[in-house]
């Protein structure tokens, strides 16, 4: 696989590192931050700072353990997250492997001039098809975000945008207030008197009920003395 450059996620601006297989025809898009991103263009561009970055200490500290980076192997994907190693080739020929972030593994791959392997698998699983006028906008668009964004900018963008996000829909509210008032009627004097005043229970009347008619040749039942119910069977 071979670095086809850094772009941009055009949803979440976030940077990819573009990997593109031999035939060119298949990429295969990493996401990664800011300062991965930037390792990564330092190894493309072969600049060496005056003072080693963490990446320019790593291949030192290889020279110095007598170690040499054969190739960096992405081999799996794990819950949406790339897995790699790093090959490593002692002075003797015995082999060592380390696990690495893809992010990582490439930068250094890029300062040793090693190999970036990625199993078909993966590669079948993630690839996307390419699309050489993209790509070109793609990493000139970044370039340009890089250059003229300064991490105190970038980090007051972030607060902004927190903070924007948190107020999002406090006026709304207000305005339901305001309307649900300006809607609801007042109430005068003469509705406070209504809503005061008891209400008067009506008084039972004293004239007896009329009695119930009957049915001509039945006589109407007697009460049973001492006011008992004939129906129940004490």
């Amino acid at each position: 696989m071979q670095v086809a450059g850094i772009g941009l996620d055009a949803a979440s601006r976030s940077p990819i590192v573009l990997l593109r297989d031999p035939s060119g025809r298949r990429q295969v898009p990493i996401w990664i931050d800011q300062a991965q991103a930037q390792n990564i263009l330092a190894g493309l561009d072969g600049r060496r700072p005056v003072r080693p970055l963490s990446h320019d200490l790593m291949v030192d500290l290889l020279k110095a353990g007598e170690l040499r980076l054969e190739r960096v192997i992405i081999h799996a994907i794990e819950d949406n997250t790339f897995r790699a190693v790093l090959k490593l080739l002692k002075t003797s020929g015995e082999s060592l492997e380390l696990d690495a972030r893809p992010s990582d593994a490439i930068a250094l791959a890029l300062r040793c001039d090693s190999g970036i392997w990625m199993l078909e698998e993966v590669v079948g699983d993630a690839s996307i098809p390419v699309d050489v006028a993209a790509d070109a906008e793609e990493k000139a668009d970044f370039r340009r975000f890089l250059e003229r964004t300064s991490p105190a900018e970038l980090i007051r963008h972030l607060a902004k945008g927190a903070g924007e996000r948190e107020g999002v829909g406090e006026p709304e509210a207000e305005e339901e207030t305001e309307a649900a008032s300006e809607t609801e009627p007042s109430s005068g004097p003469e509705d406070r008197q209504q809503l005061q005043e008891p209400e008067v229970e009506a008084e039972p009347s004293e004239t007896p009920p009329p009695a119930p008619p009957h049915s001509p040749g039945m006589e109407p039942p007697n009460p049973s003395p001492g006011g008992s119910d004939p129906s129940r069977d004490d």
